[in-house]
């Protein structure tokens, strides 16, 4: 037990630190870096609670896909974060208050399922025994009956985000060219001039 508790304090330590590391760091790219480290942090604390199904999804899914898509759109896009942090200021008491409002949401989750032991039993009602089933068989049971339709609306909100990265990414800037392959395919094939190259000798 005390070796199980070590290891809580060290992993839920490491995961508030690099959240917050996140949201801090002033280097995108370091801010993913430190995203991925909370993921592991939490995959830790997810086996230490037997759900070793939650934390191996975690990280082949956000940490494999999600974390390195992010790199890859903040590396590949030219976003000038200096002039997006000019507006910080203007737009903070908009966001303190929508950050009041979760806040209070939150409270009353905590409080209402803390008061209301109702609540707590509602929701364990359609987890199986854990001695009958196993995490996999337990979790597709819930994802695919009772919670099918907020599973197919988070798929859709995936496919969303996915239409928009690409969107971003396939931009048109001044000065900057791009391969155009209708250009290519219709091209007059007279203009083409084709050398023969021996080997080994280039052109």
């Amino acid at each position: 037990m005390l070796l199980q508790a070590i290891f809580f304090y060290l992993f839920a330590a490491i995961s508030v630190a690099a959240a917050v590391m996140v949201i801090s760091s002033r280097n995108p790219v370091h801010s993913v870096l430190f995203l991925i480290l909370t993921f592991f942090s939490a995959a830790g604390l997810f086996i230490m609670l037997g759900a070793e199904f939650l934390a191996m999804i975690l990280i082949v899914v956000y940490v494999g896909a999600v974390a390195v898509l992010f790199l890859f759109v903040v590396m590949m896009l030219d976003v000038d974060f200096v002039e997006l942090r000019q507006g910080f200021l203007q737009y903070l008491p908009v966001g303190g208050l929508i950050g009041l409002i979760l806040l209070v949401e939150l409270i009353a989750v905590l409080t209402w399922s803390t008061m209301s032991p109702e609540l707590t039993a509602v929701a364990q009602v359609p987890i199986p025994p854990a001695g009958e089933v196993s995490n996999i068989e337990a979790i597709g049971q819930l994802l695919y009956t009772r919670y099918i339709y907020f599973f197919q609306t988070a798929g859709l909100i995936l496919l969303v985000a996915m239409v928009g990265a690409i969107v971003l990414t396939l931009r048109h800037k001044e000065g900057v060219r791009r391969q155009n392959i209708a250009d290519q395919v219709y091209r007059d094939p007279k203009t083409v001039k084709l050398h023969k190259v021996e080997s080994g000798k280039g052109i």
